[in-house]
């Protein structure tokens, strides 16, 4: 079943936030297959300020965090039970194969795909891919697992 999810679908699935909140849309997802997102990159981000004021550039762990959210949604979606126990937290575990291809800067719309979900035990994998204009921006193998959120304090 393929479906559209806009940001208050997102952010009932995601524990993020501004700044960390790293998805705006998603515009396909197919359960336990694949998911296509994106994010509008402005130069309003406050990791701009820094990274680089005269040059400003997305930082790579930021890009890699963006497709994990994205993969995140994608693993909250393919189990039965995501609606069902609200305490859930889904965890980034690894990164495998991180590749960086072109720069992501203001004005870029980020599209990210994380698909070839496959899961072993409480353990979640999948390839994540990021775009810029149809372009390979970064790649990776990421990981990811869930918890109670009573666990993490």
């Amino acid at each position: 079943m393929e479906k559209e999810l806009k940001i208050a679908e997102i952010m009932k699935l995601l524990p993020h936030r501004y700044p960390f909140l790293l998805v705006d849309r998603v515009t396909e997802l197919i359960p336990n297959e694949i998911i296509k997102a994106y994010k509008n990159v402005t130069f309003n981000e406050n990791f701009f300020q820094g990274h680089f004021p005269s040059a400003p550039v997305m930082p790579g762990v930021l890009i890699i965090e963006a497709m994990a959210q994205a993969g995140i949604i994608l693993v909250a979606n393919s189990l039965d039970t995501a609606t069902e126990n609200k305490d859930t937290v889904y965890l980034f575990t690894g990164i495998e194969k991180a590749r960086f291809r072109r720069p992501v800067v203001p004005g870029d719309k980020l599209e990210i795909e994380c698909s070839n979900l496959h899961k072993k035990m409480q353990l979640w994998k999948m390839d994540a891919k990021a775009f810029v204009n149809g372009q390979l921006a970064a790649q990776a193998t990421l990981t990811a697992s869930s918890t109670n959120a009573a666990n993490i304090n």
